[in-house]
């Protein structure tokens, strides 16, 4: 017994030494805000989602680049695809975000937990020290204590595995803590990873930016001249509304200037030559475009139709993305307006086929010029994030839809 005891009593002693040592703190995030606890599961889920879409369209036009016949085609596509490698960092980052929250919200809890039961087996593991250093020769020489001494050695005997299963609770929660804690330290390193990756891709974009900047730059007088056209219509235009409007018709006259066919020589009898004008029908709707996606990623705000605080009902989307987030065109199509506009900070107006178009409004800066030809997932600029949302509309010669009916 003299010799068991002290093992049986080092093992208890162990807990409360575990306890005060338990949960050290994790090494220090990353400079980049943790989301709120009651987001983070919705934003882990969101996240996770938009990270595997966006790496399966930058595996789909990193195909379709390198089956590109066309320079320009072959550019357009390695443009867009390093834009979903930026969306999908993006997302990372806020799935890391969230991984981090979640693991710091359950060891605060599991921390408040253990301070709850550390002080009783202080308590008792003090009063067993206590009993432990007490000599058995020293407790001979008083009279009546080793009778007491027997007593309480036999009281232990069967206190002791009583101790042992209810410090056993205390254990599990330790070393649930210690998973908790690794857990945070790989969000924090894929967090840091996440970032790097960010920071990378976006130096890449860049430079193929410049790349085709310099290449297009002999088609950049058209280019002036088409958006000089465009600012005037933005002073006439009462409103956004008017400014899409006047895009569309200007659009229209464009797409019937382009189905004329071309000269002919003139008959002599030009009234016999002229074959019987046809019955007008109606134009069958036409589909949206196939490769439409949102422009940005990040939670939605106000949905198509939701009252907003003007009491009028939406007539699209507005996002809360993350700062300096990558925006991209949201289908093929050709900029028909890019830059700022009243109210709505910079805009992006894009006319896509069969008289859809497509609005971004939010964003911080433009990278696309009024002319400019692009792709769906091309790289148009960067939402400044924080307050400022972004805005997505699509419309169906003049008429808003929901954009959501049409993601692919």
């Amino acid at each position: 017994m003299q010799r068991s005891l002290p093992l049986t009593l080092l093992a208890t002693l162990g807990v409360s030494a575990m306890l005060a040592f338990a949960l050290p703190a994790t090494r220090a995030a990353p400079t980049s805000a943790l989301l709120a606890p009651d987001e983070a599961q919705a934003a882990l889920a969101r996240a996770t989602r938009e990270s595997r879409l966006a790496e399966g369209r930058a595996a789909r036009l990193t195909a379709e680049a390198e089956a590109a016949t066309e320079a320009a085609q072959r550019t357009a596509s390695e443009a867009a695809a390093l834009a979903a490698r930026i969306q999908q960092a993006e997302a990372e980052i806020e799935v890391a975000r969230a991984r981090l929250t979640i693991a710091k919200g359950q060891r605060a809890n599991l921390t408040a937990r253990l301070a709850a039961k550390q002080e009783p087996t202080a308590r008792l593991t003090a009063a067993l020290q206590t009993v432990a250093r007490r000599p058995l020769a020293l407790s001979a020489l008083q009279p009546g204590s080793l009778k007491d001494v027997v007593h309480v050695r036999a009281v232990l005997d069967g206190a002791v595995p009583q101790i042992a299963a209810r410090t056993a609770s205390l254990k599990r929660d330790l070393d649930r803590g210690r998973a908790l804690e690794r857990q945070a330290a790989r969000a924090v390193e894929q967090l840091r990873g996440s970032e790097s990756a960010l920071r990378q891709r976006r130096s890449q974009l860049a430079a193929l930016e410049q790349q085709q900047r310099l290449a297009s730059r002999n088609a950049r007088g058209a280019a002036l001249r088409e958006g000089e056209r465009a600012l005037a219509l933005a002073e006439e235009a009462r409103d956004l509304d008017g400014l899409v409007d006047k895009l569309g018709e200007v659009a229209a006259l464009r797409r019937e200037l382009a189905a004329l066919p071309g000269p002919v020589l003139r008959p002599k009898d030009l009234a016999a030559a002229l074959p019987p004008a046809p019955a007008m029908a109606p134009s069958p709707s036409a589909p949206p475009p196939t490769d439409f996606q949102l422009p940005v990623q990040g939670r939605t705000l106000i949905g198509f139709g939701a009252k907003r605080e003007s009491g009028l009902a939406s007539t699209g989307l507005t996002l809360a993305p993350a700062r300096d987030a990558q925006v991209v065109a949201p289908a093929r199509g050709r900029v028909a307006f890019a830059g700022a506009y009243r109210g709505f900070g910079r805009i992006v107006i894009i006319e896509h086929a069969d008289g859809w178009t497509s609005l971004v409004t939010g964003l911080d800066r433009v990278d696309v010029a009024v002319g400019d030809s692009v792709i769906g997932g091309s790289p148009v600029g960067q939402a400044s994030g924080g307050a400022v949302p972004v805005t997505i509309e699509l419309r169906r010669d003049g008429e808003p839809v929901n954009p959501l009916q049409y993601l692919r």
